[in-house]
C-alpha cells in the first residue's frame, strides 16, 4: 500500500514536540493540544529563522569571498566590475583587476559554494541510506576512482588529448561507482554491504593511484597530483561552475522528492518497506544521485573531506532530522562553510596557498567532536 507522505513525519521522533509526562519519561506532545501547537509554531519559526540566516550568510559570504585575497578589492571596485559585465554605464577597471575579479575570484567562490552544497547534501543522504553517522560522500569509493582517473591522464597520458585531468577524474569516479554496483548486483543494496563494498572499491583505486605514481611519475608531477588530491579551488573556471550549477539543482531536487523515503530509511529497511517504500529502487536512485554529485565535485576540485560529515550533523542539531527541512538547510550551510574555508586557505599562509581540503580537516575535526559532545555521544 502506498505510503501517506505525512505518515513518516508523524512517526519520526523529532517530528513531534516533546512534553513531560507526570512522573514519567518525556513523551511526544499531542499536536492537537495547545502546548503541542505552540511547540510546533516555535519549531517552525526557528527553522525559518535559520533558513533566512543561512541565505543572508551565503550572499554575504560570496561578496566577501570575492574581495578576500592577496590583492585587496574594494566594494566600489567590485561594483564597477559587476556593472561592466552587466552592461551598465560605469567606468571599467583596468583589464588586470577586472580579470582578477571576474575570471579568477568570482568563479572560484561560486564553485566553492556549489561544491560545498553538493558534498553536504550527499553526506546527509548517505547517512540516512546507510544508517551510519560516519558516512560521508566518499563512502562509495568515488573519490579514489576519480584520483586514479586523473593520475592515468596526467602521468600516463591515457586520453590526455580528449579527456583532460577533469574528464579523467570524472570517468574514474563513475567507473568506481559502476564497479560498486556490479559487486552488489547479487547481494542487494543492504546498508552494511554498501559500506563494506565501498571501502573495498576505494582501497583498490587508491592502490592503483599509488602504484602509478611510484612507477611513472616524477617529483614535480607527484607534487602537483598530491596538491590536487588534497582539494583545491585554484582550477575553478566558468565552465566548471556551469556544470556544477546544472548538476546540483537536479540532484538536490531529486533527493528532496525522496525526503519522506529518507525519513523512513532512517528507521531501517523493514520499517520503510512496511510503509510502502520501494526500498531497493529508492536506494539505487539515491546512490546514483549522490555518486554523480560527488563525482562532478571531485573531478572539478579534488577530494575535500569533512564537509559532508560535519555539516549534516550540525544542521540536524539546529533544525531536526526531517529531511524535507534538513536538505535545503544543509545545502546552504555546506556552501557557506566551504566559501569561508577556501577564503581562509587563500590568505592564511599568503603568498603560498593551502589546499582547502587540509583546512576543512583541521576545522572539521574539532567541530565534529563538538557536535558529538553536544549530542551526548562523547
Amino acid at each position: 500500500m502506498p505510503v501517506d507522505p505525512g505518515a513518516v513525519d508523524l512517526l519520526h521522533p523529532a517530528a513531534r514536540p516533546l512534553r513531560s509526562a507526570p512522573g514519567g519519561p518525556v513523551l511526544p506532545a499531542d499536536p492537537a493540544s495547545r502546548s503541542g501547537r505552540l511547540a510546533t509554531v516555535r519549531s517552525t519559526t526557528l527553522r525559518t529563522a535559520v533558513l533566512a540566516a543561512l541565505l543572508g550568510a551565503l550572499a554575504a559570504s560570496v561578496a566577501a569571498g570575492v574581495r578576500i585575497g592577496t590583492a585587496a578589492v574594494g566594494w566600489g571596485e567590485l561594483a564597477r566590475v559587476f556593472g561592466t559585465h552587466l552592461g551598465l554605464d560605469v567606468e571599467p577597471l583596468p583589464p588586470l583587476v577586472d580579470s582578477l575579479v571576474w575570471d579568477l575570484r568570482l568563479p572560484r567562490v561560486l564553485l566553492a559554494a556549489l561544491v560545498g552544497a553538493s558534498l553536504a547534501v550527499c553526506g546527509t543522504v548517505l547517512q540516512a541510506v546507510t544508517r551510519n553517522a560516519l558516512a560521508d560522500p566518499y563512502l562509495l569509493g568515488v573519490s579514489s576512482g576519480a584520483s586514479a582517473g586523473a593520475v592515468l591522464v596526467v602521468v600516463l597520458g591515457v586520453g590526455a588529448g580528449t579527456l583532460g585531468s577533469t574528464g579523467g577524474a570524472l570517468a574514474g569516479a563513475l567507473l568506481s561507482f559502476g564497479l560498486l554496483l556490479l559487486l552488489l548486483r547479487r547481494t542487494g543494496l543492504d546498508s552494511v554491504r554498501i559500506v563494506l563494498t565501498g571501502v573495498v572499491v576505494g582501497q583498490l583505486f587508491t592502490a592503483v593511484t599509488s602504484l602509478i605514481l611510484m612507477a611513472s611519475a616524477d617529483a614535480d608531477t607527484t607534487r602537483a597530483i598530491t596538491h590536487w588530491l588534497l582539494g583545491s579551488m585554484a582550477p575553478a573556471r566558468w565552465d566548471a561552475v556551469a556544470v556544477c550549477a546544472v548538476v546540483l539543482p537536479i540532484g538536490l531536487a531529486t533527493v528532496w522528492m525522496h525526503a519522506t523515503a529518507l525519513d523512513a530509511l532512517a528507521f531501517g529497511t523493514d520499517t520503510a518497506a512496511s510503509l510502502g517504500i520501494a526500498v531497493a529502487r529508492t536506494r539505487l536512485v539515491l546512490l546514483v544521485v549522490t555518486a554523480v554529485l560527488t563525482s562532478v565535485a571531485v573531478a572539478t576540485v579534488g577530494a575535500i573531506g569533512f564537509v559532508g560529515l560535519i555539516v549534516p550533523h550540525g544542521m540536524r542539531f539546529l533544525v531536526g532530522p526531517l529531511h524535507r527541512v534538513l536538505l535545503p538547510h544543509t545545502a546552504l550551510a555546506g556552501a557557506v562553510f566551504l566559501v569561508w574555508t577556501d577564503a581562509l586557505a587563500r590568505v592564511a599562509f599568503a603568498p603560498r596557498e593551502v589546499p582547502v581540503g587540509v583546512l576543512t580537516a583541521l576545522l572539521g575535526v574539532p567541530l565534529f567532536l563538538l557536535v558529538l559532545r553536544r549530542r551526548g555521544e562523547l
